[in-house]
């Protein structure tokens, strides 16, 4: 079968075709015809070699965490029954970017009626961790959410969760055309990133005493900034890194403020939480209540240009890999 490997850490161009043998199921497995993977932004970072304190990934390796399609094998001990299913399953950070993958099968989610395979992998991340941020920030009604970083994959799907939840929304971003699709999404405002008195229109926009919470999904420079706008006891979750770092929050002033601080850690999911969290979201998407936007896909053979696009920050919504 055909994979895409990691050969070096390095640019894109270190991410080529290859083959490797076709994947048996043993004893507890299933073997998926892969539909669609996700790609993610950090995937472009290890593969330059970044993140090492978090992911232990050496070359030469295949990576993609999440796939969808349908199951063609079964191991002993399996269900029969799952033959021919359209199902989801993370993989372990690795492996996805492939025309096969082996799983065990307890950590196979079916995809409901009516919910597509493409749309079903654009879930596969950012629909858990999108839960588990809702969650954990406690975004109920009347609340007021700054989503920053709002035109990727993880800030589309919390805008809609917030929305549903009956929080106003306020979206930050950058490109006219990005913003313009945002505000199709449901925010209640929509401000560019790139122009220099954002934070004093989000502040504006937001209303009253500021952000009761805030999602920042970039990091850097905009993710501190947007702290100005946080209200006295709110939620700031700082877990985004496009920027190539965590928004730097001084824990003093936060605690000053009464605002409670949360990170990467508090929403990097395991086991039973992603099962439940996975299931959720595609029970969310095939009700209605929120919409994955795919924005781009490629071949496998392109996975390439899919890292390219995502570090030229070119890319809207999801992008998928289509074996």
């Amino acid at each position: 079968m055909q994979v895409a490997v990691v050969t070096r850490f390095g640019g894109p161009e270190v991410l080529v075709l290859g083959k490797a043998p076709n994947p048996a199921a043993g004893p507890g497995e299933v073997v998926i015809d892969v539909a669609a993977a996700d790609v993610l932004w950090v995937e472009t970072m290890i593969r330059q070699g970044g993140g090492g304190e978090y992911f232990d990934m050496r070359p030469p390796y295949v990576p993609g965490g999440a796939v969808a399609g349908r199951v063609r094998a079964v191991g002993d001990g399996v269900d029969p029954d799952w033959l021919g299913r359209e199902v989801v399953a993370h993989t372990g950070q690795r492996g996805g970017y492939a025309e096969q993958v082996v799983v065990p099968a307890g950590g196979l989610s079916r995809v409901p009626d009516g919910l597509g395979l493409r749309e079903a992998a654009a879930l596969l991340h950012d629909g858990p961790t999108a839960l588990a941020l809702v969650e954990g920030t406690q975004i109920g009604r009347g609340d007021a959410v700054l989503v920053v970083g709002a035109s990727g994959g993880l800030g589309i799907v919390s805008v809609q969760l917030a929305r549903a939840r009956g929080a106003r929304v306020v979206a930050v971003a950058r490109d006219e055309r990005k913003l313009a699709r945002i505000r199709n999404l449901g925010a209640d405002a929509v401000i560019d990133s790139e122009t220099p008195d954002w934070v004093e229109q989000a502040r504006v926009a937001l209303g009253g005493e500021g952000a009761d919470v805030i999602l920042d999904n970039v990091g850097g420079r905009v993710g501190k900034a947007a702290f100005a706008v946080i209200a006295p006891g709110g939620r700031f979750s700082a877990h985004g890194t496009p920027s190539g770092q965590f928004a730097a929050i001084d824990p003093a002033e936060a605690e000053r403020r009464g605002v409670t601080l949360r990170g990467i850690a508090d929403v990097q999911l395991s086991g039973a939480d992603l099962k439940r969290l996975t299931e959720q979201a595609l029970a969310e998407a095939a009700a209605g209540r929120i919409k994955p936007v795919i924005g781009q896909t490629f071949p496998l053979a392109k996975a390439a240009d899919a890292h390219t696009a995502i570090e030229r920050r070119v890319v809207f919504g999801k992008t998928l890999l289509l074996p």
